[in-house]
């Protein structure tokens, strides 16, 4: 997908797009373009069928050198609080506009709305745009020229296209961390595993990323006992990555974000129905997203300290499988007995937030999973749960996601909840001992192996993928998480 800037200029071919607000004003260049088309737009508007509103569309065969005219609502002023109000714009149009198989067209962005400056309107517009052309398609051999998309590139007319392409550049490192979230989300688990899903954290190396990736020996020696449970039914060995960006100084205490990488998710011997089992392809998401997180911030030399650990293993039966009641002693040196080996995504993170605060000393930690249904059915596919030790850092993650438009809803914890998990035999049990709660008591359990840090724990088990189209995603992996982290760095702990 190709997208450039240009200036305020009638188009002379492909589809011509004019946003419009609900009070149905237009812009000097889209007065000229409705004079050039006959004043089509302003009979569309008259006949009362268009009325500006948020992500209306309408559109006519244009008399003369262009193929469409598409009118798209802007909504009121207090629609665009914030720039992902433009992303979803500019998503939306990138649908609008592929439904009419046009090839290629140029947008009028001439207006300032808000506090936002028409430059900035622009950018955000063409990343919306960008997020939505998302496509995975890799192993399709047979393909018909009207499945694929028709559209190729967006032209957006701006009146200082220099300073919207510099925008956009700043920008659009997001789309490319998202991408690679929901590419390595939607691989299937025969080609991304533990072994490959660290080769392609490896590949950030070029971006100026240090990868470390540790094997079963390293982790043996370090104690991590509770991950490598998880693992050890599976002909793939586990893995841990570890991932530094430094574009701080030395002295500057890292940021640190933990992600859940099961890469296949039977359930283990507590195994899951057949029915929607491979949709378990997708446990990896909050791996992905801190990997995706850590080329963001690479590619846009963001002035942070940030570490990202990732736990992959592959859950699977087999001889040598993890048993429901098993015993396994963490890295801190607590012990966890396993009563269901499909609540493993914990067992995973516990071992990796450990040795996360315990090597970096971070200033705080994040971790994502897709950790429970629960949260699915508290939440739907709306909001990803919010769990932390620390009100600031989960006041500070809320507005984060409310700007980016991730958002979050926060849970309480407490010491009624964490009594739940207490087992029998050891020094906690995986599953609550109780009905209920099931995504509390799972935060409970990471808890503990936090210490003192700063942390909060997100749960996007219905975040990481979508069954429908989106204003920024297709449907597949959303690559939920992201653009949510990268907003809370840009926004508190950078320079």
């Amino acid at each position: 997908m190709e997208i450039k800037f240009s200036a305020l200029e009638l188009p002379e071919k492909g589809s011509g797009v004019v946003i419009i607000g609900e009070d149905l004003k237009l812009s000097p260049l889209a007065k000229s373009l409705d004079r050039e088309t006959d004043g089509m737009i302003e009979k569309a508007i008259k006949s009362g069928d268009f009325k500006g509103k948020k992500g209306k569309a309408t559109s006519s065969v244009a008399p003369g050198k262009l193929d469409y005219v598409l009118l798209l609502g802007a909504g009121a002023k207090k629609d665009f609080a914030d720039k992902s109000d433009f992303q979803g714009l500019g998503g939306n149009l990138y649908a609008q506009l592929n439904a009419l198989r046009v090839k290629s067209a140029a947008i009028i962005v001439e207006d300032k709305r808000g506090k936002f400056a028409s430059e900035e309107v622009a950018a955000n517009i063409a990343l919306g745009f960008y997020l939505r052309s998302y496509r995975f398609d890799k192993y399709f051999t047979k393909k018909k020229d009207d499945e694929k998309p028709a559209l190729k590139n967006l032209t957006v007319l701006v009146k200082s296209p220099a300073a919207a392409e510099k925008h956009f550049t700043k920008i659009k490192p997001i789309a490319d961390g998202v991408f690679l979230g929901r590419d390595v989300v939607t691989e299937p688990p025969n080609v991304i595993y533990p072994a490959t899903l660290a080769a392609r954290c490896e590949e950030l190396e070029k971006f100026g990323v240090k990868v470390e990736i540790l094997g079963v020996a390293e982790m043996k020696k370090l104690g991590m006992g509770s991950l490598l449970g998880v693992g050890q039914g599976s002909a793939k060995d586990s893995k841990l990555a570890v991932m530094q960006w430094n574009g701080a100084a030395k002295t500057k205490a890292p940021v640190a974000f933990v992600g859940k990488g099961v890469t296949f998710d039977t359930g283990g011997i507590s195994i899951k129905p057949a029915n929607g089992m491979e949709e378990m392809k997708y446990d990896m998401g909050g791996a992905a997203a801190v990997i995706g997180l850590m080329k963001t911030l690479a590619l846009r030399k963001a002035k942070v300290n940030a570490v990202g650990v990732a736990g992959l293993v592959e859950n699977m039966p087999g001889g040598n499988a993890q048993r429901p009641s098993d015993v396994v002693k963490s890295m801190s040196g607590q012990t966890i007995e396993v009563l269901n080996t499909d609540a493993e995504g914990r067992l995973v993170l516990a071992d990796a937030l450990w040795y996360c605060q315990d090597r970096f000393k971070p200033e705080f930690m994040v971790n994502l999973a897709t950790l429970t249904g629960a949260i699915v059915v508290s939440l739907g596919n709306q909001y990803a749960g919010l769990f932390s030790n620390n009100d600031a850092l989960a006041k500070k993650l809320t507005a984060a996601g409310e700007k980016s438009g991730e958002k979050l809803w926060r849970f309480p914890m407490g010491e009624a909840y964490d009594k739940q998990i207490n087992s029998e035999i050891a020094d906690m049990q995986n599953i609550g001992n109780e009905k209920g709660a099931g995504s509390i008591t799972a935060a409970q359990f990471l808890k503990r192996f936090v210490n003192d840090v700063p942390w909060a724990h997100l749960d996007i088990a219905g975040m990481a993928w979508t069954k429908k189209d989106l204003d920024l995603t297709p449907k597949g992996a959303t690559g939920f998480g992201i653009r949510l982290l990268n907003q809370l760095v840009e926004d508190y702990y950078e320079g």
